[in-house]
């Protein structure tokens, strides 16, 4: 599957362990690039290092001629800092890293996103391979260049774009998430659904049993529609300045406020539940959807096993209408201090919103 930026086009690969997309191929794929690759830094963090999937893509790439360290930071949000990445950029350093090594990135979206921020701004850019083993990973964040790290006041608030070189995706590795961690991608899964395509909402209504069971075949399904809608729109608006790429952050507008109000321990892609409801009920309100829309939605999320308000957040702290509009103010598509919102406008179709009148949010937010 081919993401065509002119000179900054990629190809994601997907598979499983026993497919042409298991890890076993990083060597093969960056043995492939145009340019030589001698040497390698793996960032990963302790999870999956436990997991035995950054050693498999090292040797993968030692069987290829390609010489390879591998860095570990602490698994979760909280690594997402301008501390953990001043810490690569010394360990880079130290691993006599030059323009011609790439950091391949093998984990997660905390992963993913900083391996790509330090790889963007260590030497004035190297080149950095995305190897996404979550959910959430693998249909989102690991396929679009958006890299950056959290602000304790934002999240995402620093970064940049900046393309991988190639996305490895293996579909195997999703065996081995926690629940919560599954979860998490789920919730991108169905905002990819009721905003962009009905297709795949049809899919999950159907299949639901078959996702939660983590049916091979099911979540390869899931996994390829995903990064074909995101790799599609992402050709066609890399750095956001249409709105066409605005549309991937439905619910992503009250899902980051949750996220930094909790200090980033409610996870994104649950919040991302949360505020793909909230989302859809300011939609009724502002009359762009019915009830029924909205019923659908809801029901979609639960028969997922995914929170549909606030209150099902157990990680999120005592909150206020008020800061969270306050929170969602440092969002990165408002404009001269007006809140924008993606709001769905039927089904598997939104649009970018302005809300003028704030007081619509805080009843959504109160009801």
């Amino acid at each position: 599957m081919l993401v065509s930026l002119s000179d900054r086009s990629y190809q994601i690969e997907i598979g499983s362990a026993t497919g042409d997309g298991s890890l076993g191929r990083a060597g093969v794929i960056l043995s492939s690039l145009p340019q030589t690759v001698t040497h390698c830094v793996v960032l990963t963090d302790d999870n999956v290092q436990r997991l035995g999937y950054a050693r498999t893509v090292a040797e993968s790439l030692a069987q290829s001629g390609i010489d390879a360290a591998i860095l570990i930071v602490a698994a979760g949000e909280q690594s997402k800092t301008i501390e953990t990445a001043n810490s690569l950029w010394t360990a880079l350093v130290d691993e006599d890293v030059d323009r011609q090594s790439v950091l391949v990135a093998v984990g997660g979206g905390v992963i993913g996103d900083l391996g790509g921020f330090v790889a963007s701004t260590f030497l004035r850019g190297i080149r950095f391979f995305q190897v996404p083993t979550t959910l959430l990973a693998q249909v989102d964040s690991s396929v679009g260049g958006k890299v950056g790290i959290n602000l304790p006041s934002a999240k995402n608030s620093v970064g940049a774009f900046y393309q991988p070189v190639a996305v490895l995706i293996d579909t195997s590795t999703l065996a081995t998430l926690d629940d919560d961690q599954f979860a998490c991608g789920l919730g991108e899964v169905a905002k990819y659904a009721v905003s962009l395509d009905e297709s795949l909402w049809r899919l999950l209504e159907t299949d639901a049993a078959k996702v939660l069971a983590r049916e091979p075949s099911t979540l390869g399904t899931i996994v390829n529609a995903c990064c074909r809608i995101k790799a599609d729109i992402v050709s066609r608006d890399e750095r956001e300045t249409t709105g066409l790429r605005a549309l991937l952050n439905f619910g992503h507008t009250f899902a980051h406020a949750f996220e930094t109000h909790s200090e980033y321990k409610v996870l994104h892609g649950q919040a991302v539940a949360v505020g793909s409801v909230l989302a859809t009920r300011l939609a009724v309100r502002l009359g762009l959807v019915d009830n029924a829309m909205l019923e659908r939605v809801i029901e979609l999320h639960k028969s997922l096993r995914l929170p549909v308000k606030p209150s099902d957040l157990p990680q999120l702290p005592k909150w206020d209408a008020g800061t969270i509009i306050k929170l969602m103010s440092r969002d990165k598509k408002v404009e001269n201090g007006r809140l924008k919102f993606v709001l769905p406008t039927s089904a598997g179709k939104c649009e970018l919103t302005e809300v003028g009148d704030i007081d619509e949010v805080k009843r959504i937010l109160e009801e």
